[in-house]
């Protein structure tokens, strides 16, 4: 089943500070814009940096019929920096490749894009699945990860709904 023209997915801001209302959501609205170029039709959520509500923001986006999550925020160092922690346990298959190079297309600008600990992967390697990405909360993270990512999601939905590699 090849995939449609519009992917159905869901950006979810990470931040203890925007989900009290405490400052504007900049990363999570930008992503939502880059990805529509790619075909991904994205509805923004905030939630804390709370493992439990980022982990039910995620599965609430794929029960809901979102076949890419992207997150914004949590990835670093910091006590509250969760993001990973509660996307790890949900992903079937992890696409390390993919964070690295998110990783790498950050350094480019920024050394401090090596210290993301953002994982990409997918929640199940069929078509009940979706791809997950990890991305920095900042809008130069957000950016780097869109470049990487946005020209692969529908390559990648369509592998999961079980479309062919293509052939050289």
């Amino acid at each position: 089943m090849p995939v449609t023209d519009v992917i159905p997915a869901r950006v979810i801001t990470v931040s203890d500070r925007c989900s009290a209302g405490l400052a504007e959501d900049l990363s999570g609205p930008l992503a939502a814009r880059l990805l529509a170029e790619h075909g991904v039709d994205a509805t923004v959520v905030i939630v804390p940096d709370d493992v439990e509500a980022i982990r039910r923001a995620i599965t609430d986006a794929v029960q809901e019929g979102s076949r890419f999550v992207f997150t914004t925020g949590g990835t670093g160092l910091a006590p509250r920096d969760v993001t990973p922690e509660a996307t790890e346990p949900l992903l079937a298959t992890r696409i390390d490749s993919l964070a690295d190079a998110i990783r790498r297309r950050g350094e480019e600008m920024v050394a401090s894009a090596a210290l993301s600990r953002g994982l990409v992967g997918v929640t199940a390697r069929s078509d009940a699945g979706a791809l997950v990405v990890n991305a920095p909360g900042s809008r130069g993270g957000v950016t780097d990860a869109v470049a990487v990512i946005g020209p692969l999601v529908a390559h990648i939905i369509d592998q999961l709904a079980g479309g062919d590699h293509p052939r050289a």
